[in-house]
C-alpha cells in the first residue's frame, strides 16, 4: 500500500489527514526502516508494509473507540504501535507510550524530536509496575498483541479509570483465548462491550479488535508480580 492508497482507504474509515499529518507518517515510516537498519525494531522491511501493517492497523481502532480528547496508555508500544500513530493522527489525544525495552524507548525519542509532537509521553518501565503506582489513570488503553489477553487484562485494567476502555488488538484470537478471559474480567470487574472482526486491504491479514469497559476500581492486590501473572493468570 503506497500513501496515496493509504490516504484513500483511511477516507473509507473516515478518517481525513491534514498534509502536515501525512509528512509527520512520511518521516516516521522513513525513520523507522532507516533505524531499523541498525537496530531491530519490526520485522516490515518495505514502506509499503509499514503503511499497510503498522499505520492503517493502528488506525483501524476508531472503529471500536472515539480518539478526539482524553488519556491514552499503550502498553508494549515497540516503535510506537498503535499508540504514536493515534496521536499523530488526533493530536487532542494525550498519549503515554510504554515499554520495558529501552532500545525502543530510544527509537521514540528521536522519533518524536523529528516529528515534532508534544502530545506524547515516553516511560521506560515494566507494565506491572507501572500499573502499580498509576491507577485509574487513563480513558483509554492499548496493545497490540503483546500477549494473552488473561495477561493483558491484569496489566491493563489497573490503569483504566472507571468506565475507560481497554482497546485490545489481535492478529490471531481463539475461541479458547476469548472464552479463558471470561473470568479474569469478571475479577478485575470489566466486561467486553464489543468486538469488530476486519481484514486489512489487499489481503494483508485478518484482525480483532476487542474493546473492553471497566465498571469498578480495581482490587489493589492487581497487578501481581509478571511471574505470578503469566504463571497462574486469573480464571
Amino acid at each position: 500500500m503506497n500513501q496515496t492508497e493509504f490516504i484513500e482507504e483511511l477516507k473509507k474509515i473516515n478518517i481525513n489527514l491534514t498534509k502536515n499529518q501525512i509528512l509527520q507518517l512520511q518521516n516516521y515510516a522513513n525513520f523507522l526502516l532507516e533505524y531499523n537498519k541498525t537496530t531491530n525494531l519490526t520485522a516490515i522491511k518495505k514502506i509499503e508494509e509499514v503503511y499497510i501493517k503498522h499505520f492503517y492497523d493502528s488506525l483501524t481502532l476508531i472503529k471500536i473507540a472515539n480518539f478526539n480528547q482524553g488519556t491514552l496508555l499503550d502498553i508494549g508500544t515497540g516503535a510506537g504501535f498503535p499508540g504514536l500513530i493515534l496521536a499523530i493522527a488526533f493530536p487532542k489525544l494525550k498519549v503515554t507510550l510504554l515499554d520495558s525495552n529501552n532500545k525502543k524507548i530510544k527509537f521514540l525519542e528521536e522519533c518524536l524530536k523529528i516529528l515534532k509532537i508534544n502530545n506524547v509521553n515516553l516511560i521506560n518501565q515494566r507494565a506491572e509496575d507501572y500499573a502499580k503506582i498509576n491507577r485509574e489513570k487513563f480513558d483509554f488503553v492499548t496493545s497490540r498483541a503483546v500477549a494473552e489477553i488473561r495477561i493483558l487484562l491484569e496489566l491493563g485494567i489497573p490503569c483504566l479509570k472507571v468506565q475507560g476502555s481497554f482497546l485490545i488488538m489481535k492478529a490471531n484470537l481463539t475461541k479458547e483465548e476469548q472464552d479463558n478471559s471470561f473470568q479474569t474480567l469478571k475479577i478485575l470487574q470489566s466486561k467486553i462491550d464489543n468486538i469488530v472482526e476486519l481484514d486489512l486491504p489487499h489481503n494483508e491479514g485478518h484482525r480483532t479488535l476487542i474493546k473492553i469497559v471497566k465498571n469498578q476500581k480495581t482490587n489493589i492486590l492487581y497487578p501481581r508480580t509478571y511471574d505470578k501473572i503469566k504463571k497462574k493468570p486469573l480464571k
